[in-house]
């Protein structure tokens, strides 16, 4: 009987234990935005990070990706994500350019970087974390880190072998920057949405276009009219900035930030890493066709066009605090890594 009464008693102390115990750890459910659309090579890859983080956090954090202009327009989502309409972003941060120029300088400094890492280096390591930090956080923005489709490549329907052949090209970029930096090199840029960019192309509104990376233009078929790709591309290598509602953020345990900091990193790597490999075969496959001529600049061309971008930079770093603050910190690092000589 005692054993019997032990053994009940002890089952009636767990029960209650479990009654006075905390309830399990808080389940987050998220809208994330991107600026991709759902056709886009590499949306899925951002879906596939968010399944990860639902992995790694044993189902605490469930976060649901949905295209550009889901729930707002590409550039509206800095403003939805800070008060919460959307909980987070996939964005490049020179959409918001007309809040601060600073967004501009970090979201993409046309003719800066040659190579992803280059740029995940000064992000992770070079200061830029918390320097994105302190642009997005006034606006209840937390920047978790940063990825990218790669360098971008340029569509042309028609052959530019160099600067001078911009003279007058009218073709789509981004708003900013983007716009400034070819229009200081000659061509007529005009402010078109990507989704308008294969139609646009198609029926000869525009030239060429800054887009995206090879394989997600050849996927979408825009060298039927931009036969003349430009390869390994000269100009842009946008940002892909990964931010959430800051205090959301805030509020989350130190594990579950840990968690979401290693996996945007890991997400990073492996999207580049995959472009990168469908670039290649898609490149292949435009060598292959006679009808494309892939156009690949010298490094003299390369040269001319950053030395254009290089001036529009030093402009833009006197329109802002922040500004400032990033052209001072970008440049400082490019140097100090050997990535640009000081003048």
């Amino acid at each position: 009987m005692t054993g019997l009464f032990g053994k009940t008693l002890f089952g009636g102390l767990l029960f209650a234990a479990a009654l006075a115990a905390p309830a399990q750890a808080q389940e987050y459910q998220w809208t994330f935005q991107t600026s991709a659309q759902a056709g886009d090579n590499f949306f899925p890859y951002q879906q596939e990070w968010a399944a990860r983080v639902k992995t790694m956090s044993a189902g605490r954090i469930d976060i649901t990706v949905v295209p550009v202009g889901t729930v707002v327009a590409h550039n509206e989502t800095l403003e939805a994500v800070g008060s919460g309409i959307l909980q987070g972003h996939f964005s490049d941060p020179s959409y918001f350019s007309g809040k601060d120029p600073a967004f501009a300088m970090l979201g993409n400094l046309v003719g800066a970087w040659s190579d992803p890492q280059q740029m995940f280096n000064y992000v992770n390591y070079g200061g830029g974390k918390a320097l994105f930090n302190e642009l997005m956080n006034p606006y209840g923005v937390q920047f978790m880190g940063t990825s990218s489709t790669g360098v971008e490549s340029f569509l042309s329907s028609k052959p530019i072998h160099g600067v001078a052949d911009l003279k007058g090209v009218k073709m789509r970029a981004p708003e900013g920057m983007v716009q400034e930096v070819f229009a200081a090199a000659g061509a007529a840029p005009v402010n078109l949405p990507g989704s308008e960019v294969y139609t646009s192309l198609e029926k000869g509104v525009i030239d060429a276009a800054d887009y995206t990376v090879f394989s997600t233009n050849h996927a979408q078929g825009m060298h039927k009219f931009a036969k003349y790709p430009l390869y390994p591309g000269f100009h842009s290598m946008p940002v892909m900035d990964v931010s959430m509602n800051k205090a959301i953020y805030d509020e989350l345990p130190d594990d579950l930030k840990e968690i979401l900091a290693v996996s945007v990193r890991d997400f990073a790597q492996d999207m580049v890493a995959r472009l990168k490999q469908e670039d290649m075969k898609a490149v292949a496959e435009a060598n292959a066709d006679p009808d494309i001529t892939v156009i690949n600049w010298s490094d003299e061309e390369r040269a001319k066009f950053r030395a254009i971008a290089k001036t529009q930079w030093a402009l833009w770093a006197d329109r802002s605090e922040m500004a400032r603050k990033a052209y001072d910190s970008v440049t400082a690092y490019l140097i100090a890594s050997g990535l640009l000589v000081k003048e």
